[in-house]
């Protein structure tokens, strides 16, 4: 028989984050209409006339309004306007600005650095807009928001990548708790489809950026995750051996990842490699970190060591990160 360290979808759920239908963890907004669509969530913000803005952290930082850029390439204004585009539609107060450009002892002229940061950025705004008819879009200054406290940058939802990713993911946990393992690999492709890198690869990140961009990494991992294991669910373990091993190798201390590549090897009748990837999972915890395999992937393995033909059944995964 299997053991505890199997965990099915229904049971999982616990172990996920807000949104109660999919447990993916959404990025507060104040455009709550592409937070969770599938799931009735809508109160939405006034879409905005024509901006036909497009804002993508998920890779380099892309933010362009009708195919034209607005990143500048001077550093702090691009780590600025990365601020502003991974909380679109939300308020960033100045200090947070201040402390993600200077840290906890900002310079006396920091509040006036990030003014200049800021109309440099609505220049930019304004450029993008005259290239095109006259009243087609939005003022600079009806984008670029200054509240009191800090600045907002708006953009309907549909222009955030981000939150486009955050959406397929929602349609993929949703129809995983239903059983439907073809519509979540499908959901779950297209989302990691929109990566282009690592996110915000090419800006200088301070503190708060930082765990942002650790935050939205570990969610890419977190559908990877999921992607793989619908897909073994649906009998596609010879397929999946290429990209396992790719994952694995860049990922040598996830257990999870090594847990889907034991059951696909397992089930393409290479049950010997299965073991190997294994120890070379042990062997790493061991010398980089002190640490024996969870008891979860030591289970694994003793299924793995007896031939336990419930290992063969595509019903059977094996989640460590439930366990």
């Amino acid at each position: 028989m299997i053991p505890a360290g199997r965990r099915t979808a229904r049971s999982s759920r616990a172990h996920a984050a807000p949104c109660r239908v999919c447990r993916f963890p959404h990025v507060a907004s104040t455009h709550r209409e592409m937070r969770c669509r599938q799931h009735g969530r809508s109160t939405c913000a006034p879409p905005q006339r024509g901006s036909s803005m497009e804002i993508d952290v998920l890779g380099p930082l892309e933010v362009s309004q009708k195919s034209a850029s607005i990143v500048p390439t001077a550093s702090k204004p691009r780590t600025v306007l990365a601020m502003l585009a991974v909380y679109t539609n939300r308020l960033v107060p100045l200090p947070s600005l201040m402390g993600e450009l200077w840290g906890p002892e900002p310079p006396a002229t920091a509040k006036t650095a990030v003014q200049g940061y800021i109309l440099h950025l609505r220049k930019r705004i304004a450029e993008s807009a005259a290239r095109r008819p006259p009243g087609q879009f939005p003022e600079a200054k009806d984008i670029l928001v200054t509240l009191p406290g800090g600045y907002l940058l708006r953009a309907p939802g549909t222009a955030v990548v981000l939150e486009q990713f955050e959406q397929l993911a929602c349609a993929g946990h949703r129809a995983r708790e239903k059983g439907d393992f073809e519509a979540a690999s499908r959901s779950f492709t297209e989302a990691l489809g929109l990566w282009r890198g690592r996110a915000l690869a090419d800006v200088e990140v301070g503190p708060q950026l930082g765990i942002e961009v650790q935050r939205i990494e570990e969610a890419r991992l977190n559908v990877l995750d999921r992607r793989i294991e619908a897909d073994l669910r649906l009998g596609r373990h010879h397929e999946l051996l290429g990209e396992l091993r790719s994952v694995t190798a860049h990922h040598p201390t996830h257990e999870g990842f090594c847990a889907h590549l034991m059951l696909a090897l397992y089930r393409s009748g290479r049950r010997c490699e299965a073991l190997d990837a294994y120890q070379r999972m042990r062997t790493t915890l061991v010398n980089e970190l002190g640490l024996e395999p969870s008891p979860s992937l030591r289970r694994l393995q003793r299924s793995l060591l007896v031939s336990d033909r419930e290992l063969d059944e595509l019903n059977v995964t094996w989640d460590v990160a439930t366990f």
